[in-house]
């Protein structure tokens, strides 16, 4: 309904530019909002800024280790400690582990190598691994918790 909201909005002001169309979202969003009536409608209120925290986190990500893979790259120093990390998941639906797999190998400089039989546990080869504890603990605080939150 919100996008639906969104195009009318495009249509009446005439102006086809990403702006005017993010406007019409935001508009069609507190449209939405102010006229919903019971539970089952607020958990999209809920779920639309958890997605929009979540791409702006793994955007940043993105950006973040495109930078150090780069660096590397460019210099003649060799700054690579690669390692293997067994990563304990709270993932637990198909879609999650695929997700959350898919998202940790689209980031420059890790792998997903292998998914356990139980489904619990990624083997994830990292390019810059100082601490296999630090990794699972900001991967699971950082990635993790943000795409659960967007998708439950």
């Amino acid at each position: 309904m919100n996008l639906l909201l969104s195009f009318i909005w495009v249509a009446l002001t005439g102006s086809m530019y990403y702006t005017n169309f993010l406007f019409g979202f935001l508009l069609g969003f507190t449209i939405l909002w102010i006229m919903s009536r019971n539970d089952g409608d607020r958990r999209y209120f809920y779920k639309v800024p958890r997605i929009v925290s979540f791409v702006f986190y793994f955007l940043f990500q993105m950006i973040k280790a495109n930078v150090q893979v780069a660096y590397d790259v460019m210099t003649p120093r060799y700054f690579m400690r690669p390692g293997v990390v067994r990563y304990p998941m709270n993932a637990r639906t198909e879609m999650e582990i695929n997700l959350l797999s898919m998202m940790i190998s689209l980031t420059p400089g890790t792998l997903i190598l292998d998914i356990s039989e139980d489904k619990k546990t990624l083997y994830i080869h990292v390019m810059y691994l100082d601490d296999p504890k630090k990794f699972v603990q900001e991967t699971k605080t950082g990635l993790e918790r943000r795409l659960l939150e967007a998708l439950r």
